[in-house]
């Protein structure tokens, strides 16, 4: 089975969809503790969020991205057609 990142909306009921998506946004500690507007970019803020993981400097560990998220779709605010520190988590989770 492929699991996949799904964008959060204020508009349209994404979790009536994606039920057993797991939130992994800013509000959650899977959530990506470099902004946007201080990296200069998502790209920037996604690259520094792999950094800070390969360094081992964020609060979570592979052990615990494989245990709380594996089998699930992540959610995040980010647009699918682009960056985000969810395909880390993906690739971590389910790799």
């Amino acid at each position: 089975m492929v699991f996949r990142r799904v964008q959060m909306s204020r508009q349209q009921p994404w979790r009536a969809d994606h039920p057993d998506a797991i939130r992994v946004d800013r509000s959650t500690r899977w959530g990506n503790p470099f902004s946007i507007k201080e990296y200069g970019g998502r790209a920037a803020a996604v690259a520094a969020y792999r950094e800070a993981f390969a360094a081992g400097t964020l609060p979570v560990t592979v052990e615990e991205i494989r245990a709380g998220l594996a089998g699930h779709d992540l959610a995040c605010w980010c647009p699918l057609d682009g960056p985000c520190h969810a395909d880390l988590l993906l690739e971590i989770a389910n790799g």
